[in-house]
């Protein structure tokens, strides 16, 4: 029988020095909301979308005078100046498609530009779940899920989406570490109703206190969405695979 591949499940981005992370696909997760909306970004035609991890960054690509949207978000609400923040419903077809946006968060961006030296970078969310799920089996590659957590701390539905993923992989030739295992028992547990369970969460309860508990549904939905974003050089652009 042939060796296992592995699939690991990085509880916060503060963990992943312990990762050999040139060794897997690295799936970028940020349930609420960055992830979410990349993908409903992509999914809606945007052109590409560019991951920065400074606010200033993101200002910079204003003085280089090119027709970007800019995207920034800190503490779950949008940066002074800035065409939006990381609402799901800022992404919608009539103001993305054919558009490049160049995007900070205070989360996602930060999980991904630490997972830079991984083999392929892809970004998952329940909105493309079952499309992300297929394509990994198909790859046959080690599997790092990455869970940008808030500001390096562990959070409750990042946690959940990476069981959710394990749950679709696990029947396969994957051998699993403890934190996929307990990610996977986490799913179990809020798997039949993703909204009440979460409702518990810290970013959640945040969220609420912004007045945008509608992000929240939004970002629960299931199989919404079938583009899979995927790090090419600079840019997150439509996997063509």
């Amino acid at each position: 029988m042939s060796e296992k591949l592995k699939i690991e499940t990085c509880l916060t981005p503060a963990l992943l020095p312990l990762y050999p992370i040139e060794n897997s696909i690295a799936v970028i997760i940020d349930i609420f909301r960055a992830t979410s909306s990349i993908c409903y970004g992509i999914e809606n035609g945007a052109e590409a979308i560019i991951p920065v991890a400074q606010v200033e960054e993101c200002t910079a690509y204003r003085e280089k005078g090119l027709d970007y949207l800019l995207a920034a978000e800190r503490n779950g609400e949008v940066v002074a100046g800035f065409d939006f923040g990381n609402s799901p419903f800022s992404y919608t077809k009539e103001k993305v498609a054919g558009k490049t946006i160049v995007l900070t968060t205070t989360n996602g961006t930060h999980a991904l530009h630490l997972s830079r030296a991984a083999k392929k970078i892809v970004i998952g969310s329940f909105l493309n779940l079952t499309t992300l799920c297929n394509w990994l089996k198909d790859q046959q590659k080690n599997v790092l899920l990455v869970c940008a957590g808030w500001k390096n701390n562990f959070n409750l539905e990042d946690t959940l989406f990476a069981g959710a993923v394990v749950d679709q992989l696990k029947a396969g030739n994957y051998k699993l570490d403890d934190s996929s295992i307990a990610a996977n028992d986490l799913f179990q547990l809020g798997k039949n109703n993703l909204n009440l369970y979460l409702q518990k969460t810290a970013h959640s309860d945040r969220l609420k206190k912004l007045g945008i508990e509608e992000d929240i549904r939004f970002c629960l939905q299931v199989d919404l969405t079938t583009a899979i974003p995927v790090l090419e050089g600079e840019k997150l652009v439509k996997l063509k695979e």
